[in-house]
């Protein structure tokens, strides 16, 4: 067994976990650690990819009753159905706009130096957004704020849901984050933070699965020459893949639970702090040449 890539599938398993669902971008993490541990190669790609889907169990773990509930509901319940058609209209966005154009952002972004611009002004973006939160506080009521009617997620329409769809396009671009996306973008279109933060939770399933599905479609060759090569790569890379995918879904799962408590009574601020001094660092370690960054 290879320690040092046992080590690794723990570090991005950590990695993947942790960030999925915080509005830091798990996919700018991976990109930026996957540099650092030389592991950004057709291997590494692929296997970041697997272990995302354990964060996409812990999401459907900690929610499980609820889906279980949609779905044996879908054909008799008008609220399961409203669910469901809410969940489809905000993922078609991002779908359309990936298969469009997906290739040609990854060609041109996926790389440290685009990642950190996008943390230092992804950052900048939630200062603004909390400061108009603040604003909007000040003059109004919280219950005229969050417009009475939109509670939970079941009180969404499909506009409000077309919306934070919209929003989540922008998580196209790595380093942005497609939950600090969902989520800051349906707080700007009026809803409570925490409906955005549920609904982000919720749109994580079919969109990451869709993806991980797609990427490893086009990984095939990969995967295929992994097989090919017998035992030896599977004795290796198969148990850090395990490794991995567990720990993404057990931290995914914790970062879950402290999310859900966390936006009860704090706002995004830390966040956006953390984005900004974590994309410089990035920036003057590539500027000053400590970090040989991949371009």
């Amino acid at each position: 067994m290879d320690i040092y890539l046992i080590l690794k599938a723990v570090i991005l398993g950590l990695v993947e976990g942790f960030t999925e669902f915080l509005p830091i971008s798990s996919t700018g993490h991976l990109i930026l650690v996957s540099d650092l541990l030389d592991f950004n190669d057709e291997k590494g790609k692929a296997f970041v990819v697997i272990i995302q889907f354990g964060a996409i169990l812990a999401v459907c773990w900690e929610y499980r009753q609820r889906l279980v509930s949609v779905l044996s509901g879908l054909f008799t319940r008008r609220v399961s159905q409203r669910f469901a058609i809410n969940i489809i209209v905000a993922t078609i966005p991002a779908v359309i706009l990936a298969l469009l154009f997906g290739k040609y952002i990854k060609a041109a972004l996926f790389s440290p130096i685009p990642v950190a611009t996008a943390f230092i002004v992804g950052g900048l973006i939630i200062f603004w957004v909390e400061a108009r939160q603040k604003r909007i506080t000040a003059q109004l009521s919280d219950s005229f704020l969050t417009g009475t009617s939109i509670q939970s997620v079941d009180d969404l329409r499909w506009q409000d849901a077309f919306k934070v769809g919209l929003a989540q396009c922008a998580a196209l671009i790595p380093g942005t984050s497609r939950s600090g996306a969902t989520i800051i973008g349906g707080m700007v279109f009026g809803l409570p933070r925490h409906v955005a933060t549920e609904f982000s939770f919720f749109l994580a399933v079919p969109v990451i699965s869709a993806a991980t599905v797609y990427e490893l479609f086009k990984l095939r060759d990969v995967l295929s020459d992994i097989s090919a090569d017998g035992g030896a790569s599977w004795a290796s890379f198969g148990p850090a893949l395990g490794i991995g995918f567990v720990v993404s879904f057990i931290s995914a799962y914790a970062c879950i639970r402290w999310l859900i408590r966390y936006v009860a009574t704090h706002d995004f601020t830390m966040f956006a702090w953390y984005r900004i001094v974590f994309g410089v660092v990035v920036l003057l370690t590539a500027w000053t040449g400590t970090v040989q960054w991949s371009q």
